[in-house]
């Protein structure tokens, strides 16, 4: 496995080998041992989440507050989507800035997200099956979120805005600059 540090101080993306038979494919999604090492810190995951969109979803930009913070392995066991993750540690090199990467089946990548991350994703194949490992459990009391389009951030989707199909919701997460007052 590969692990490669994005310009986002510790979120990851994690590039399995990938073998191929006459029987089919094997590939390890990750290994604690050598995440934990790269980290320099132990990961618990104790939560798996799976979400399933349609092309056009947009689900983000979310993340869980305070004591509920929750690190996050994501991947994409179906479909491809468009992942972005934006660093809203304000003491960090790379607040405000965010990265994109295409997750998919065919690719097997997955990324690894600390905590004090927003993570949203866009569907771009008519289905998606989405994998979240999270280190603490969901509180509704403390979920939030900034918004998907928000000019500060200036996000490109690659995607006409006109046709995502976003909950409202998330159309009423506020902007990067109310969240961060």
């Amino acid at each position: 496995m590969k692990i490669v540090e994005s310009k986002l101080k510790g979120c990851l993306i994690l590039e399995p080998q990938i073998h191929i038979d006459e029987r089919g494919m094997f590939f390890e999604v990750f290994r604690k041992k050598e995440l934990e090492f790269f980290l320099g810190y132990n990961i618990d995951f104790v939560q798996e989440n799976t979400s399933i969109s349609k092309k056009g979803v947009l689900r983000g930009l979310h993340f869980q507050r305070g004591d509920s913070a929750q690190a996050k392995l994501v991947s994409v066991q179906r479909g491809e989507v468009v992942d972005v993750i934006v660093d809203i540690r304000p003491d960090s090199a790379s607040f405000g800035q965010h990265i994109k990467v295409n997750l998919s089946e065919a690719n097997k990548k997955c990324i690894f997200i600390p905590k004090g991350m927003a993570h949203g994703f866009l569907a771009l194949s008519n289905e998606v099956v989405f994998n979240y490992l999270c280190d603490g459990y969901y509180n509704p009391k403390l979920e939030s979120g900034i918004y998907y389009n928000d000019s500060d951030l200036a996000i490109d989707w690659g995607y006409p805005l006109s046709e995502l199909i976003v909950s409202e919701k998330d159309l009423l997460l506020p902007t990067f600059k109310k969240f961060m007052q």
